[in-house]
């Protein structure tokens, strides 16, 4: 169309569509369609109503939503559209969602420390929060050095209900997001904590920490792949959408602001389809509100 809006004068828009080959007749629509909108198609219509709304939504999740999160969210909405759509207008206006990279580990075992027994055994399913959490840390490279992140989840919702950034990978970093989450949360006895054979876990200090919070402690089997797989699906997206997309990072500032406002908007917000495709919040929200519905339902009878 930009050709023939070009030489139409010299040549004449029958003689350049003669040899193009294009008829005339679309040229004319298109150019019509130009100065008056409302002649566009109705799906070229609609197709201008769902892009902002598809970019509103891939901006406020972090730019990191594909086009099946972009859709849940959109119908959550109740925003109606299919999903080969909003594939077909992402990929028009260049948007895509973040892609996972290689796996890191960060592991040291103690051979001769003794280790607690595997309770889980890669079935990271619970009936209700706090009885299952899993617990992981990893690194992110800085200007100043390697700064670690640990992150202790609930199995439940994969609500993050503690983390913490520190420079140093010793205890104290998975300690203290252990007491984050204890302080978090509520009911925690008898909650299976899961984590690898990392000696931070399977030290004095965090092991007589769970003990008093009533918790069991429970180790994935050495060599497995899949030992703490969910911990490390979590940490996956982590890396994927904050540490990948936004460096370089400067220094364990950055990296720690960074992570806060992820875990926010992890908890609050993303769209999670193991769970159904709603943020953690959310479905806790749903199952307390279940159980209190169960518990009226006794009483009135």
């Amino acid at each position: 169309m930009a050709f023939v809006d070009e030489h139409r004068a010299l040549y004449g828009v029958e003689s350049i569509c003669r040899n193009m080959p294009i008829a005339p007749a679309t040229y004319y629509a298109h150019r019509a369609r130009v100065r008056n909108p409302e002649l566009q198609p109705r799906r070229m219509k609609r197709d201008m109503i769902l892009r902002p709304q598809i970019q509103r939504v891939w901006k406020e999740n972090k730019e990191v939503y594909g086009a099946r999160k972009v859709w849940r969210q959109l119908n959550r909405e109740g925003i109606s559209v299919a999903r080969c759509t909003v594939e077909r207008l992402m990929r028009v206006m260049g948007l895509y969602g973040a892609v996972r990279g290689k796996t890191c580990y960060t592991t040291v075992s103690d051979n001769a420390s003794a280790c607690p027994p595997d309770l889980v055994e890669r079935q990271f399913a619970a009936l209700r929060p706090n009885q299952l959490w899993v617990a992981d840390f990893t690194y992110v490279a800085t200007w100043r050095g390697f700064v670690y992140v640990a992150f202790v989840i609930d199995a439940f919702s994969r609500m993050i209900v503690g983390w913490r950034v520190a420079s140093s990978m010793k205890t104290d970093l998975v300690l203290d997001a252990l007491e984050q989450a204890l302080f978090s949360r509520h009911d925690i006895e008898d909650v299976i904590h899961h984590s690898d054979h990392g000696v931070q876990y399977l030290s004095i200090r965090y092991t007589e920490r769970l003990a008093e919070a009533g918790a069991q402690v429970s180790v994935g089997s050495k060599g497995d792949s899949y030992d703490n797989a969910l911990a490390e699906s979590v940490i996956g997206l982590f890396k994927t959408e904050v540490i990948r997309r936004k460096g370089p990072w400067r220094n364990l500032e950055m990296v720690e602001f960074a992570t806060l406002e992820w875990v926010d908007w992890f908890n609050n917000r993303r769209l999670l389809t193991p769970i159904g495709d709603v943020p953690p919040a959310e479905y806790e929200e749903i199952f307390y509100q279940a159980k209190e519905e169960a518990v009226m339902a006794t009483v009135l009878k």
